[in-house]
């Protein structure tokens, strides 16, 4: 309905929401005098905290610029309620030839001060500097008379000036050096945010030439822009979506579409469909929409224009709104957005820049907008009596964590952890120094070996992605099973990486459980009846760890198992999964080794690099407790001072588990040695021609996996050959074989931008 105002408490804050959709004018205070007016006339009455003006796009007035328009109403409310046109404030002499222009004066300044403040200010200025001219000359009781009138007008006069709005209006104009033309004067004090009136989150621009740019890309269309304030510890990750620059024909176009199709549901509903498949036909039927809707109102569009704004109406239909934007870059590794919404901008984590604020300030609409979709794709509860919402968004390749009432007294509030795309390899860890080359052939050969590891870190300290970087190393000869509650590794770019994968997924640790979920004990026992099979745990939680250190105890599994543990040293984790998880010390025993992961602060710095911190191995020969009983074998540990990870070679003549390797594989300690080192050349290989070609695509791991099936072909023809392999010339054949045929494929690509 026109005009139509309510108050929505939003983020802590009173939100004035005007319709204007229909009205003569267009929803801004700034060029419209009546709007301004009629804004006014409101806030006589209601107190709000922020104002928005609703038309097909809304204009939101800043908390400073509502008050600035606040104060005008309460002083009119003020001058209303001391009757300042009255008489007795109009002179003493009760002559009505003289108090009817005084009257229509104050009443002419009073209506003027509804719609134009600033032309009201002036018009009293000048009728005070004129009677008080007169009030000068006179005397007797035209003087005592007059004086009233002045008296008033004075007092008028210093309420005004008292005014943020009028106070910001003679600073203008006095930097100005002339009043300017018609309302312009309004328009340089409410400059607004504007969005589409479809979209309940805001974004902010505001101050941005005080920031410096750090850096700058494109997202789906969205240009993403990180800056640098000089008084914030954090950097800032701005968007601008096309949706908030367009011009008010396309937000018409936008917002009839929407009208259009709102109702719209294909023959047999869209439950046949996926997310995928949703997301093209409806995007066909609002191209068409939108097609006709512009031929109809005379509005052109080329092509690209139409398939824009589809794109953008998708993403608030059956997309995931503003949302998507963040979730689809793939530079961001988790979004936050904390309860009450709407306080506090959406704020998340960049793999390059570190945590960042946005300018994105979540609503409450659509919030619960969101929450339906998650509800409807998740098929779980969340409401008081389930307030936990947790899953895999697949097609963003994000898990989902949603908490609300009583269990977040503040209300709903998300964190999104986004999945990397393509794996992490161990080559790009070892490009960005998470460790040394020897440490990349090191962990290679545990793989190779059939050692049984425990990823060990904190929340992200990289566990998940080094353990998909060591699943690489898998012969692809081989089976894997791999086990998770939350889809993380991404199993199916590694099948299309060539590895033959079984994935379970088990009952998630947090929200309403299904009876269709099997719990992650149970799955476990049934992974060791598929067969042969290298064995990945995603994370070990609770009860699935006895099952698993039991079965490795026994030797059921009979090959390379690898799992993710919180923790921070060996120690820690055998205090957790003995004492926490109730796995017998005898048992744990079957871990080999202990790859513990962190974020580190060099220097104490406000960024974070990840690092491995220590590897660990467990001996066997102990009771009770390993530190005590000198259980733990360390190979390596992090010196922070120098940034390295420093092996120490008197591991190896001490390792029980390399005299078990040397036993099984009929292999001297020189032998292991020179293909761990080997091993690790490969991945430095890679790693140096990256930096000299400036190729970092070199390093995904469509292209390391096919180098480390190389290695290993190559290696294996050396044995059957000459029964037994010469690294040098083993090295120089694959370098040769890298440089002549994986480098020329890479620089290729880059060249056509794939």
């Amino acid at each position: 309905m026109v005009g139509e105002a309510v108050v929505r408490m939003e983020g802590g804050k009173r939100r004035l929401i005007i319709n204007y959709k229909g009205s003569p004018y267009g929803a801004d205070v700034a060029q419209y005098p009546q709007v301004m007016k009629d804004v006014i006339d409101r806030l006589q009455s209601i107190d709000a905290d922020e104002l928005v003006l609703s038309e097909y796009y809304e204009r939101i007035y800043s908390e400073e610029q509502t008050r600035w328009l606040k104060q005008v109403a309460d002083l009119i409310t003020r001058l209303e309620s001391d009757v300042v046109w009255g008489p007795s404030h109009l002179g003493s002499i009760q002559d009505s030839k003289s108090l009817a222009p005084r009257h229509d004066t104050v009443v002419t300044i009073l209506n003027a001060l509804h719609a134009d403040p600033f032309k009201a200010y002036l018009s009293l200025a000048s009728e005070l500097k004129t009677q008080q001219a007169k009030l000068n000359t006179s005397s007797g009781s035209g003087q005592d008379d007059l004086g009233v009138y002045v008296k008033t007008l004075s007092f008028m006069l210093a309420e005004m000036e008292k005014l943020e709005l009028i106070k910001k209006m003679k600073v203008y104009v006095t930097q100005l050096g002339k009043l300017p033309a018609d309302r312009g004067i309004y328009h340089s004090l409410f400059e607004v945010a504007i969005k589409p009136s479809f979209i309940g989150s805001r974004i902010f621009f505001t101050g941005v030439e005080n920031l410096e740019l750090v850096d700058q890309y494109v997202v789906t269309g969205t240009r993403i822009y990180i800056y640098k304030h000089p008084d914030k510890v954090e950097l800032l990750y701005f968007i601008n979506p096309p949706e908030y620059s367009l011009p008010p024909e396309k937000y018409f176009l936008l917002e009839k579409t929407k009208e259009v199709v709102a109702g719209h549901r294909p023959d047999g509903g869209i439950g046949f469909m996926d997310v995928s498949q949703a997301r093209q036909y409806f995007h066909k039927i609002y191209v068409g929409t939108i097609a006709d809707l512009a031929a109809k109102n005379n509005i052109k569009l080329s092509i690209e224009e139409k398939e824009e704004l589809a794109n953008i109406v998708t993403r608030y239909t059956v997309g995931y709104g503003i949302m998507e934007i963040l979730l689809s870059d793939k530079q961001v590794t988790d979004v936050y957005v904390d309860s009450p919404l709407g306080m506090r901008p959406i704020y998340l984590v960049h793999s390059k820049y570190g945590q960042c604020q946005t300018n994105v300030v979540f609503s409450e609409d659509e919030a619960s907008s969101l929450v339906s979709r998650f509800r409807a794709l998740s098929g779980r509860p969340f409401d008081e009596a389930h307030p936990i919402l947790d899953f895999d968004l697949e097609d963003l390749q994000t898990r989902i964590a949603v908490i609300g009432r009583p269990l977040s007294l503040d209300g709903i509030a998300f964190a999104f952890r986004l999945h990397k795309p393509t794996p992490w390899t161990l080559a790009q860890f070892l490009d960005n120094k998470m460790f040394t080359p020897f440490a990349a052939g090191l962990f290679s050969y545990f793989v190779d070996a059939q050692a049984s590891m425990l990823i060990v870190g904190s929340r992200g300290s990289g566990k998940t992605s080094l353990l998909q970087a060591m699943m690489q190393e898998i012969p692809q000869n081989l089976r894997i099973i791999v086990q998770e509650d939350t889809q993380e590794i991404p199993v199916p770019q590694l099948k299309k990486l060539g590895f033959n994968i079984q994935r379970l997924k088990t009952r998630p640790p947090l929200g309403k459980q299904s009876e269709a979920e099997v719990s992650a004990e149970d799955a476990l026992r049934t992974a060791l009846r598929l067969g042969d099979s290298v064995l990945i745990v995603g994370e070990v939680r609770s009860g699935e760890a006895k099952a698993l250190y039991e079965a490795m105890r026994v030797g059921a599994v009979g090959n390379v198992v690898m799992g993710t543990i919180h923790g921070e040293s060996a120690y820690s984790i055998w205090d957790r999964v003995v004492n926490d998880l109730g796995v017998p010390t005898t048992s744990f025993k079957a871990t080999d080794f202990s790859i513990v992961g962190a974020p580190i602060r060099f220097g104490g710095s406000l960024k974070r690099a990840r690092r491995i911190v220590e590897v660990t191995e467990v001996k066997k020969e102990w009771n009770e407790d390993p530190l005590a009983e000198n259980g733990f074998l360390d190979w390596m540990k992090f010196d922070a001072g120098r940034d390295e990870l420093e092996f120490f070679d008197k591991a190896i003549g001490q390792s029980e588990w390399i005299k078990r390797v040397q036993k099984i594989r009929g292999l001297t300690v020189e032998q292991i040695m020179s293909e761990i080192n080997a091993r690790a050349e490969t991945k430095n290989f890679l790693v140096e021609l990256r930096r000299k070609h400036d190729l970092p695509r070199l390093l995904e791991a469509d292209f390391t996996v096919r180098a480390h099936n190389k290695y290993l072909l190559m290696a294996e023809a050396q044995r059957e050959e000459f029964g037994s392999v010469e690294y040098d010339s083993l090295l120089s054949e694959y370098k040769a074989w890298v440089q002549s045929t994986l480098l020329k494929e890479a620089m290729a690509q880059q060249q056509a931008g794939v």
